[in-house]
């Protein structure tokens, strides 16, 4: 980890948080229009649904969750390697409960998808278009 300041900003997160997490990320273009400006600062807000990976740790925000039965969603996500991460602040603890931030959590591990025994729920698609 790069900081002990992150480690412990990391430490003081609760699902449900809204935060904004300020990061480097990777870029892509052509050497003659970047030079050596090959840093890309981002910040991204969003609520705090965990810190993921397998391979290496990401903090997962939902940036935008639409809720298509009670307790069912489909969100929006970004995903941010910890190694990218600079500064994180907390805009608003607890700004969804824990309990929606907990079925935003169990959506987002679903894929959006909710199966059962009597039927199967799939993902909608709405384009807001007709």
């Amino acid at each position: 980890m790069k900081n002990k300041s992150l480690k412990k900003q990391l430490k003081d997160l609760q699902l449900g948080d809204l935060i904004c997490v300020e990061w480097t990320d990777a870029s892509i273009g052509k050497s003659l229009g970047s030079g050596v400006a090959v840093d890309v600062p981002v910040k991204s807000w969003g609520i705090f649904i965990g810190l993921l990976g397998k391979r290496s740790k990401h903090i997962v925000l939902a940036q935008n969750n639409f809720q298509y039965s009670d307790g069912i969603y489909d969100i929006d996500y970004t995903a941010i390697p910890v190694g990218w991460a600079e500064k994180i602040k907390v805009v608003d603890k607890q700004h969804v409960s824990s309990e929606e931030a907990e079925r935003l959590f169990t959506s987002f591990l679903r894929g959006g998808r909710r199966v059962s025994t009597k039927h199967k729920q799939q993902k909608v698609k709405n384009h807001g278009y007709y």
